[in-house]
């Protein structure tokens, strides 16, 4: 299309589509023949002056507030169980702390005291870092953001709202009505209206102002009985921090630091062990200002000091002549917008503390899992040289359970929350707060905002009266919680009469109906083929209705796929998609006597595949399995059939 003709078209369309602003004397204009036209912003129309204001209201199931990793995983998660879904993100970019802006790597459980050590997350949050692989092996920070935007906006169900920040909230009782929004790229205020809100924004300004019961600082001791808390209570958040990211110029080159940077006493902290400088690529995530008064009302006060703080490390580093190292080294990127650990946790119907989580505790409403040590950052951050960066105070036997009540506001009847605002101790915070633990806990907010949408009722009352239909939707979207099988009733593969397979190397075909869709410390929940171009089959002695397979392969759980920002971190990991991942299928099922293909799946990117299809009536179907991405042999740990 011509460039002329490119306008032409699309200023009709966005007419058409009442996207350009009708406000003001507007003089008729014949789009084919150029005829002028201006727009008269507040020029006297009658008695009145026009409003250049753009207000809009939506009506939906459910409105997220947060576009972080939890807040896009329980986004997308409430959108794919079928609930018209808000996404509100204020910044240009999704991801929050994961973004290009900031820069966290996406960690999860790992370090744990057992012969696993790593024990990696499974449903959307694994989907983005896999399909991070295929879009981005160069790891740029930028592509990512993209690979999250592209992961969002094809979500059916979902509207994206960025550089749109959640600015006031209405309410009917206890319960939300509404949450006004404004979008400074199109100056427009939004109204959201939904039956739920989950706030997934870290400081959680809507659930606040809504009146959702929450607490900042430290718990005393006496408390919970939690033996790395303080004595006494107090109010100490853990700090924000900026990274940065180094690049080698093959030459010497001279560092100048900026007149606000605060000097660094390199020598004490490198003597005492807390801060030392071990490399020069990436980091710091010790350069960090805490607050014990109020961390988000101080927080550009805060940006400022790190900024200033992180300058005076690099002057040491570069100008002390204790690291010629960095002489080449120069600086490429510097974050500008704070990333935080710390501020609001909202009470739920739980309070989640460091004993539940080391005692291993089961909870029958469990919907999620984390392992990261008890990493509590230092109060004072860097402005306490005398302490270390992190007191990272244990680790963990094996992974602990999140219960649903800690993902419900005890007072506010239709709110929800994840990330690190959720109902938990400070020193549990010190653990569940890692990227990882809050997209699990996100998916399963967001599924369970779904959930109370169609059901008409409060997260409270999904708790008491439907926990083990949201925990059953939650394993059959690939998440996982450890005590809790699987075992939907509507899944058909469970009432097959035979299940088997054209070889086994290791494993059991039948431990894919055991429940379980990943090996646990020493319980094999697997099934492998030897060799590729291997064959799956089921048989029921009657006629089964059937409109979808659903299976869960491997992709090497005990292994990180995270993107780093230091190139070194790859070395120990695939920059790729996992070679166990199985790449190509064929389904096929038994109509009238003969095998007919009714999906097919090609360069496949999920470990959860769903084959969906018209409805067949058929007595046996049959997966082939063609390759993998690099693995010699088909390894899964789980089939459904609905």
């Amino acid at each position: 299309m011509k460039r002329r003709n490119f306008f032409k078209t699309g200023a009709k369309g966005a007419l058409a589509a009442s996207l350009l602003p009708l406000t003001g004397s507007i003089a008729a204009q014949n789009l084919e023949t150029g005829e002028s036209k201006l727009i008269h912003f507040n020029q006297p129309d009658g008695d009145r002056k026009t409003d250049p204001k753009r207000r809009k209201t939506l009506n939906v199931d459910v409105v997220v507030i947060g576009a972080g990793m939890a807040g896009i995983s329980a986004a997308v998660s409430a959108a794919r169980n079928g609930s018209k879904v808000i996404l509100v993100q204020d910044r240009p970019v999704l991801g929050g702390n994961a973004s290009s802006e900031m820069r966290v790597t996406v960690n999860g459980v790992q370090g744990l005291k057992n012969k696993h050590k790593i024990e990696r997350e499974t449903g959307i949050i694994e989907e983005t870092l896999i399909e991070n692989w295929y879009y981005n092996p160069q790891a740029s920070y930028h592509v990512w953001d993209h690979v999250l935007y592209n992961f969002v906006v094809r979500e059916k169900n979902l509207t994206l709202l960025l550089n749109t920040s959640a600015m006031d909230v209405a309410m009917d009782g206890n319960t939300i009505k509404n949450v006004v929004c404004w979008q400074t790229t199109t100056e427009t205020l939004f109204t959201l209206n939904a039956d739920m809100f989950v706030d997934c924004s870290g400081d959680g300004l809507i659930a606040a102002s809504a009146g959702a019961e929450f607490r900042m600082g430290r718990e005393g001791k006496a408390e919970f009985n939690e033996s790395f808390a303080p004595d006494e209570p107090d109010g100490w958040v853990m700090g924000d921090c900026i990274m940065m990211i180094t690049k080698d110029m093959g030459k010497p080159v001279p560092f100048y630091p900026p007149e606000y940077a605060i000097p660094f006493d390199g020598e004490k902290a490198e003597t005492t062990g807390h801060r030392k400088i071990k490399q020069v690529k990436e980091g710091f995530w010790w350069v960090e200002v805490g607050s014990d008064v109020d961390i988000i009302g101080e927080r550009d006060e805060i940006r400022h000091k790190l900024m200033a703080y992180f300058y005076g490390v690099w002057d040491y580093i570069k100008n002390s002549g204790k690291h010629p190292e960095a002489d080449n080294v120069v600086l490429d990127w510097i974050g500008s917008i704070p990333g935080r650990r710390e501020s609001r946790r909202f009470m739920g119907d739980f309070i989640l503390t460091q004993n539940d989580m080391l005692g291993l505790r089961h909870f029958e409403d469990a919907i999620a899992f984390g392992g990261w040590s008890l990493d509590e950052h230092n109060p004072g951050g860097i402005e306490d040289l005398n302490q270390p960066a992190s007191f990272f105070h244990s680790r963990f036997d094996n992974i602990y359970e999140v219960p649903f009540r800690c993902l419900y506001s005890k007072n506010i009847s239709n709110l929800l929350f994840a990330g690190r605002n959720v109902s938990v101790s400070h020193m549990a915070l010190s653990s569940t707060r890692i990227i990882g633990t809050c997209s699990m806990m996100g998916q399963a907010a967001g599924t369970a905002a779904a959930m109370c949408s169609q059901k008409g009722v409060n997260p409270r009352d999904l708790y008491q009266n439907h926990i083990n239909e949201l925990q059953e939707q939650l394993l059959r979207d690939d998440s996982y919680f450890p005590n809790r099988p699987a075992n939907d009733a509507n899944d058909k593969a469970k009432k097959a009469s035979l299940i088997f397979a054209s070889s086994t190397l290791s494993g059991d075909v039948k431990n894919l109906l055991d429940g379980v869709s990943r090996d646990e410390v020493d319980k094999i929940h697997h099934w492998k083929s030897d060799g590729l171009n291997a064959e799956l089959q089921l048989e029921w002695e009657k006629t089964q209705n059937l409109t979808s397979v659903e299976m869960k392969f491997d992709t090497n759980l005990q292994r990180k796929i995270n993107m780093h920002k230091q190139p070194k971190k790859h070395e120990t990991q695939p920059m790729e998609i996992p070679k166990e991942l199985v790449k190509n299928l064929i389904v096929e099922a038994r109509l009238k006597g003969s095998w007919v293909q009714v999906g097919k799946v090609d360069n496949n990117l999920a470990r959860l595949v769903k084959v969906k299809f018209d409805e067949i009536n058929t007595t046996a179907i049959r997966v082939k399995f063609k390759n993998t991405y690099g693995e010699p042999n088909i390894k899964m740990f789980e089939i459904r059939c609905y």
